[in-house]
């Protein structure tokens, strides 16, 4: 390579980098959320809804928050930020597993052993809720949209429960773990792969089913490790579409 070339690619690195970091608990331009009181970075894509012109702090747009399965990249949930981008929401997808995190708990009761990870995660949602909401405020985050597929499910199932007047909508790809809802105000959609069941409560009983705004919908040799970009075309067709009617309705 060129020297000159060389030298000038070695700036704009630089630059990139200044403009990344440039700030404390700032949202910087790779997409990286920083919190300093855990000294957290936070990856993040964050990609405005087709309408986002009409947006404003009068009038604000819906807010979604995607959180990715265990080992998965938040970033292979394109389907889930596309279909939710032009039905007018702004897509936050976020990676809750760092290197430097402890590997997931293998060990049952998962209600108790994995809650570190899960309560974590919670953390997480809860500081960009704050620092986001600051700097979009034509986008509405007190009503918010949560979708987790599996581990991030269970995130999204936790957040709920702890802060419930936060959440309108609820929605879950095949998590196993942590607890639905069982709440009138809270709308919810939980599409099941065929291959694993869930945990004991982690459904709603069909009584349960009759009382609560709840939709469970098992999707025939759907497998749980397939529910995000990289499954067959077939099941993120389906999954789409389940998702998109049930934000018609």
């Amino acid at each position: 390579m060129h020297v000159k070339n060389y030298k000038k690619r070695l700036i704009l690195s630089a630059l990139t980098l200044s403009t990344t970091l440039f700030a404390s608990s700032s949202y910087a331009q790779d997409d990286v959320v920083i919190d300093d009181s855990r000294n957290r970075f936070i990856p993040v894509n964050i990609t405005l809804p087709t309408n986002h012109l009409k947006c404003s702090a009068q009038v604000k747009c819906p807010v979604v928050f995607i959180n990715a399965g265990y080992g998965i990249s938040h970033n292979e949930y394109t389907f889930a930020s596309k279909l939710f981008n032009a039905q007018g929401y702004l897509s936050i997808a976020v990676a809750h597993e760092l290197k430097s995190d402890p590997a997931l708990n293998g060990a049952q009761p998962y209600l108790t052993t994995r809650m570190e990870n899960w309560h974590r995660g919670v953390v997480t949602l809860k500081f960009l809720v704050n620092e986001l909401s600051v700097k979009y405020p034509e986008y509405d985050f007190t009503k918010l949209t949560l979708f987790g597929h599996s581990n991030g499910g269970d995130i999204s199932a936790l957040y709920t429960a702890i802060y419930p007047s936060e959440v309108s909508q609820l929605i879950t790809l095949d998590h196993r773990r942590m607890l639905l809802p069982r709440n009138k105000n809270i709308h919810v959609l939980t599409l099941r792969g065929s291959d694993y069941p869930a945990d004991v409560n982690v459904l709603l009983t069909d009584k349960e089913l009759t009382v609560y705004p709840v939709t469970q919908t098992l999707i025939a040799e759907s497998r749980h490790n397939d529910m995000y970009d990289g499954g067959p075309k077939w099941l993120v067709d389906r999954m789409s579409k389940e998702v998109a009617a049930f934000l018609e309705n």
